[in-house]
């Protein structure tokens, strides 16, 4: 497999930038970065009901957005089901204006039908460390089960995800739920993971020409380990298992379903996580899209390969937990 077309065909606009802060140095890097990102092509967002409000939190008021509603008719079956989302960014960058949170939002509740609440977490900035972002995704989490009569939702249908650093959040929320004997998610909806803190040498990817990728979409083990330690404000060996939840006994966690993408170094932490949860017997759903590189969900909706990451999320929305286990595949 070669690199998705779509995206092959944007990679020109950021030329060989190492990273985006490289990028974002150019006067034009901004625009040249929403050009790779597909922001020049027609694309209209679908119309859906938001709310933005601040919950009560810890640390202080958590922003979050409330995309769709519950249908008529949802009240006969118990109510609408819900993903609490949060995007990604390193833990350091991003929020709910990204694509990956506002048009991921729109787009879900309007694919499945339910409601997405995205989540404005603190992040890994001035100071601000673990376990602040992990307690502010909590506080999310718990309002909206706190609220999800009000809000026409089924409470056995809550789900709980994230892309990148997100998909860490969720996993880390998850386990503390499980922990302290909280509501548990009735599934995890992962979008390219990022749950452990070093690359395994042992496990090669193969990949297309390198001129094909951008540099900055690759991770170096400098990377991973400037990300966690900033994370955490120490070193890797300090993190708890709420922080680096991909070592982590998964057992007890809820349902699950991983999308990953093929050219994406960091795509080791997903499969592990997904071969955790099968030795625990936890039901996992695992797709891998081909030609696609980390956080394509970042690209405008107007490529059909972020269509189709879309409709996987919610699909998995709307379905019931797994009854029974899904094996590692491509679609």
């Amino acid at each position: 497999m070669t690199l998705d077309p779509e995206l092959a065909g944007l990679t020109h606009h950021v030329g060989q930038a190492s990273s985006t802060s490289e990028l974002l140095a150019d006067p034009a890097g901004h625009q040249r970065l929403e050009a790779f990102c597909g922001g020049l092509i027609p694309y209209a967002a679908p119309d859906v009901p938001v709310r933005a409000m601040d919950v009560a939190g810890p640390n202080g008021p958590v922003p979050i957005r409330i995309y769709g509603e519950a249908r008529n008719g949802r009240a006969d079956d118990g109510g609408a089901p819900a993903l609490v989302w949060m995007h990604g960014g390193n833990f350091a960058v991003g929020g709910l204006d990204m694509r990956e949170s506002e048009q991921l939002g729109r787009e879900v509740a309007a694919r499945s039908g339910g409601v997405v609440v995205t989540v404005g977490y603190r992040l890994a900035l001035d100071g601000i460390h673990f376990p602040v972002p992990h307690e502010d995704v909590l506080t999310a989490w718990l309002w909206t089960v706190g609220n999800a009569a009000e809000l026409g939702l089924d409470p056995s249908r809550l789900c709980l995800g994230g892309a990148s650093a997100g998909g860490n959040l969720a996993v880390g929320a998850a386990l503390y739920l499980k922990d302290a004997g909280l509501p548990l998610p009735a599934k995890l909806v992962l979008a390219y993971p990022f749950l452990h803190g070093e690359l395994p040498g042992e496990r090669e990817l193969v990949l297309p020409s390198p001129a094909d990728i951008p540099p900055f979409l690759w991770f170096t083990e400098e990377d991973c380990r400037n990300m966690v330690e900033n994370y955490i404000g120490g070193p890797l060996t300090m993190a708890s298992s709420y922080a680096m939840p991909g070592h982590a006994d998964p057992a007890g966690l809820p349902p699950s379903a991983v999308l990953s993408c093929e050219y994406d170094n960091l795509r080791f932490s997903g499969e592990l996580f997904v071969e955790g949860l099968r030795a625990a017997d936890i039901p996992v759903r695992y797709r891998m899209e081909p030609g696609t590189t980390h956080g394509y969900l970042n690209h405008s909706a107007a490529l059909g390969v972020v269509q189709r990451g879309l409709q996987f999320l919610a699909d998995e929305l709307q379905q019931p937990a797994h009854p029974t286990d899904s094996h590692l595949t491509s679609f």
